[in-house]
């Protein structure tokens, strides 16, 4: 072991001759905290979070990984493994440690012909969004273009063609995987089998993902935009919309949220800064039929705010990314759910009023329809069977308001908690301990234990929703 403990610090101090030797066989950077660069590119997209790593290695290539991976086992540091820096609860950041990013790591290659897209792990869903929608293709995922794909994916990926196409996961044809002890393998049905299973939605526990081999899906302009009501009609939607979800046709997605109207344009200067309900649509069929499909939720009840209509897909993408820049409070909590009871609606009522900030927010995004036709022990991800997946989310970018915003989401939480399916989608989670992590994978949880014991013995992947060997 070449790295020491600092008395004084209580931090790890590393042998120069070993961090030169290092150096010397990267194509990348090592950002150490002298270097004048060290206190942005700790910043993640989480203002909250402030961490401190020994150092940070921007790599080039799976070469890079491999030899970051090696000298964070070799020098016994612990290792956080950064993609697009989006995670909620700053878990691909450390203290004392070392971050393996993989900001650098932007290579895409889309095969018309096979209908596949290739991602490597520093890729923004935004950017292999603008790949594939040159070939009139998407991979199904989030709904936010910055938003890195490595750590969405890993999670399972949740978002606006859940429905139609199921989730980011169900999509993934192979993974290149650098492995605890620096080897290089491709997990695939064909290759690696338990890896390929686990790493579908059981996060970074395995390895590192130096790229991902997805199918696509023919989608380029979708019907889509939120609709906005008052918040007095808020009940009135949720028992609406309850049913309707349930039971809509794969091709119509919409998620429900609590909000602060932005008071900028387009929105109607009535309607600005003023706490109202919504949906977010998308629709996915044919754009001649969208029309006619939207009947039955047009014919509910008229929305103060109809901004409905044809939109490329990307754009529908990157629809909020201005409204949450990098760098804001955060405090997310989730849960799944399966039944959006009376008792469930009294509680979402009561919060959605005490919004605490413009950017708070409470989001239910279905996960039945194409997502819910995957067998719950067909891959890691165990929660096939709920219908929505919830979180809360205090955001605000004043550092003064963190305590407000991150209250109003635990006591929200927990008042709603007793009434969910226990469990939470892993993107959703901050920092929340191991027996969250079990309610999440379930059943599946023991088979994870026997993969990451097989692929991580050492738990050297240990900074993230962590399942212990």
């Amino acid at each position: 072991m070449l790295s020491t403990l600092d008395q004084e610090t209580k931090t790890p101090t590393l042998n120069e001759q070993a961090l030169s030797s290092f150096r010397a066989q990267l194509r990348g950077n090592i950002i150490t905290r002298n270097d004048p660069t060290y206190n942005n590119d700790r910043k993640v997209y989480n203002g909250m979070i402030d961490k401190r790593p020994l150092l940070i290695v921007k790599c080039r290539d799976t070469a890079d990984v491999m030899a970051t991976v090696n000298f964070a086992r070799n020098q016994n540091l612990v290792l956080a493994v950064r993609g697009g820096g989006h995670n909620g609860g700053g878990l691909g950041l450390c203290n004392d440690g070392l971050v393996l990013d993989l900001s650098l790591m932007k290579g895409i290659r889309v095969d018309p012909v096979n209908k596949t897209v290739r991602v490597e792990g520093g890729c923004l869903l935004g950017e292999m969004d603008h790949a594939t929608h040159a070939f009139g293709m998407a991979v199904p995922c989030g709904i936010n273009a910055t938003t890195g794909v490595g750590g969405l994916a890993l999670g399972g990926g949740v978002g606006y063609l859940s429905r139609k196409y199921g989730l980011t996961i169900d999509s993934l044809l192979e993974a290149d995987v650098v492995l605890a002890d620096g080897r290089f393998l491709t997990a695939s049905a064909n290759q690696n089998e338990d890896l390929f299973w686990a790493i579908r939605g059981g996060g970074g526990n395995f390895g590192v993902i130096t790229s991902f081999l997805f199918r696509t899906h023919p989608v380029s302009t979708v019907y889509a935009g939120p609709m906005l009501w008052n918040l007095d009609e808020s009940r009135e939607v949720m028992e609406w919309y309850r049913d309707f979800m349930k039971h809509a046709p794969d091709d119509i997605y919409g998620f429900f949220a609590f909000l602060v109207v932005p008071p900028v344009a387009p929105f109607p200067v009535e309607l600005q800064s003023k706490k109202m309900c919504g949906i977010v649509w998308c629709y996915t069929g044919a754009l001649d039929d969208a029309e006619k499909a939207f009947k039955p939720i047009r014919g509910f009840k008229k929305p103060a705010l109809d901004f409905v209509g044809p939109i490329p897909h990307p754009v529908l993408q990157s629809l909020f990314d201005a409204l949450y820049p990098s760098g804001m409070q955060w405090y997310w909590k989730g849960d799944f759910v399966n039944e959006l009871t009376d008792a469930a609606i009294d509680i979402h009522l009561q919060y959605g009023e005490q919004l605490p900030s413009m950017f708070s927010t409470m989001h239910l995004y279905p996960i039945n329809g194409a997502a819910a036709q995957v067998g719950k022990h067909d891959t890691a991800w165990n929660n096939r069977d709920s219908t929505w997946a919830m979180v809360i989310a205090g955001i605000d970018p004043d550092p003064a308001n963190k305590d407000v915003i991150t209250q109003w989401a635990k006591n929200y939480w927990q008042d709603l908690h007793p009434l969910s399916a226990g469990g939470s989608y892993v993107n959703f989670m901050m920092d929340e301990g191991t027996d969250r992590v079990k309610a999440t994978y379930g059943e599946n949880y023991d088979r994870l234990v026997s993969i990451k014991k097989k692929y991580d013995p050492k738990n050297l992947f240990s900074v993230n929703q962590n399942i212990k060997p």
